[in-house]
């Protein structure tokens, strides 16, 4: 069994994951996390979050476990950040999720199995520790980076050294969505994910570009 994309779950939850963050002024980031993690069926969502931090994110994920009856689990650092997230998804009108773990994000991660989506905040120092503890679904999973554009100031990126050893990606991608998304799609032994569905319109058009700092190639997509 592996993941299979369901354009109308994708677009059921970005139309409703619109309407949720109609207040907050936040836009792109969330919707694109919300499509992608319904649109995939996604059963095991695994987030991590600190105090202050933007909360759309974390809204749209929260719609597309509703729409997809997935297990949610967001990580916060502490009692402060759990309340406040708590709160700002109360006030989006989205329920917050039945788990929200306290406590350092690498050694919460590395607690759970079978996570098929992951968002992890490059602000945040360990984000690189989280991704490689992560234990991924037999089906495959989606790895995803917000504000990636923090990444340069810590020096280079690759999945292919961040990961676990064994963990194959099958494609990633650079999007200059909010503060930068870095997406990866992960196969698990000799399953992997099905290539995102195709258009009947005419191709886009992929620009690729190379970090001249950490060497790392980027994909940018132009309608």
């Amino acid at each position: 069994m592996k993941l299979v994309w369901s354009p109308e779950d994708a677009l059921k939850a970005y139309i409703d994951t619109v309407k949720s963050c109609e207040k907050l002024k936040e836009t792109g980031v969330a919707e694109l996390l919300s499509a992608m993690a319904a649109g995939w069926n996604t059963k095991f969502i695994v987030e991590s979050w600190s105090y202050g931090g933007a909360i759309a994110a974390s809204v749209g994920l929260a719609v597309a476990a509703r729409n997809t009856g997935a297990r949610h689990v967001c990580i916060v650092p502490d009692e402060r950040s759990r309340l406040q997230y708590t709160k700002a998804l109360a006030e989006a009108g989205v329920s917050a999720p039945a788990e929200v773990v306290a406590g350092e994000a690498e050694a919460a991660v590395a607690r759970l199995s079978g996570l098929d989506f992951l968002v992890v905040d490059c602000r945040r120092r360990e984000f690189a520790r989280v991704l490689r503890v992560a234990k991924v679904s037999p089906r495959g999973a989606v790895l995803a980076c917000k504000n990636a554009w923090h990444r340069n100031s810590c020096g280079g990126f690759r999945w292919s050294v961040v990961l676990q050893r064994g963990v194959r990606v099958v494609r990633s991608v650079f999007l200059p969505v909010g503060k930068g998304l870095d997406i990866a799609y992960i196969g698990s032994g000799s399953r992997t994910l099905p290539p995102p569905p195709t258009s009947s319109k005419a191709p886009s058009r992929w620009i690729k570009h190379i970090d001249q700092q950490s060497g790392e190639e980027h994909l940018f997509r132009e309608s």
